[in-house]
């Protein structure tokens, strides 16, 4: 059955991608029109075929939106003079092999990359070193590196969860209003990197499972709340997932192969397989709004 509702530049939206865009402008309020079109373009995979957002089209379409009174866009703002493009930065890094055991390099600890020059270095290993590359993320998030003292060994990212899979979402047993209201809680590993030059037995696991003990403090801290389950996905052209199932993740199936948006079903992608990982074990009551997650006043 057909449930588009609209279409714009060769594109048909349905109503539960209008409700995501609502979602984004209402959850994310302090986002440029800019940075919000861009949000929506990666949440609903609004892409050219090299893999570039189509903001400018998405940014056309939400103030036709507006202009119909369904959302209310962010004010105007002046030109950007310094430019709107991020260049990642040529670092001079000589990476050396590291090899051994675990134990050999303790402690093994996670250490945000903050902006400035650690989130730039994080930026530049990811842009060179991981296969989907360093894409801007906007909206909540967290960057880290997997650490040994002050050597540096991988790279962690934590970002906005995906906004409807049907895998997940039955698993769950939330409805759609569910969904709407409490998706924040979610939060999606986007991007997991282990230096191509470190061969540490077992530190991607470590690294999982060091994530998943901070990652609640480290959210609640810097957003003022607490997430209670994290979601991924893996290639499972290039992977199996093996860091994933040592970590305890609770693998839930296969994507469709297909992009969210192929109704016509003429672009197939590689599958993903779906982990979850549970942040406490009354994750699911949470995320049905039978019980209150954590929360704090951002003013004490």
């Amino acid at each position: 059955m057909d449930d588009t509702i609209r279409v714009f530049s060769g594109r048909e939206f349905t109503l539960d991608d209008i409700e995501l865009i609502k979602w984004t402008r209402k959850t994310y309020q302090k986002l440029s029109r800019k940075e919000l079109a861009s949000t929506v373009c990666e949440l609903l995979n609004w892409t050219t075929p090299s893999g570039a957002a189509k903001w400018p089209q998405c940014l056309e379409f939400m103030e036709k939106l507006e202009a119909e009174g369904v959302i209310q866009l962010p004010p105007l703002q002046g030109p950007n003079k310094k430019g709107c493009k991020v260049r990642i930065p040529e670092l001079n890094i000589k990476p050396r092999e590291i090899q051994g055991e675990t134990r050999n390099y303790e402690p093994i600890w996670l250490e945000i990359a903050r902006p400035g020059e650690a989130l730039k270095r994080w930026r530049y290993y990811v842009s060179q070193y991981h296969m989907l590359g360093d894409k801007q993320v906007f909206g909540s998030r967290l960057q880290y590196f997997v650490k040994s003292g002050d050597l540096e060994l991988g790279c962690l990212q934590f970002s906005a969860s995906s906004w409807a899979l049907e895998e997940r979402d039955k698993w769950i047993g939330w409805t759609v209003d569910d969904r709407k209201t409490r998706l924040n809680l979610i939060i999606n590993n986007s991007r997991f990197l282990i230096f191509p030059w470190v061969h540490i037995r077992n530190l991607a696991s470590k690294s999982l499972s060091l994530a998943a003990k901070q990652i609640q403090e480290d959210w609640l801290r810097e957003y003022c709340y607490a997430p209670v389950l994290l979601e991924t996905f893996v290639d499972l052209s290039h992977f199996t997932g093996t860091c994933y199932k040592a970590s305890n993740w609770t693998y839930l199936g296969e994507t469709k192969g297909r992009g969210r948006m192929d109704r016509n079903k003429e672009y197939a992608q590689s599958k993903k397989g779906i982990f979850m990982y549970p942040l406490q074990e009354d994750f699911k009551a949470v995320l049905k709004g039978e019980k209150p997650c954590k929360v704090v006043n951002p003013d004490e």
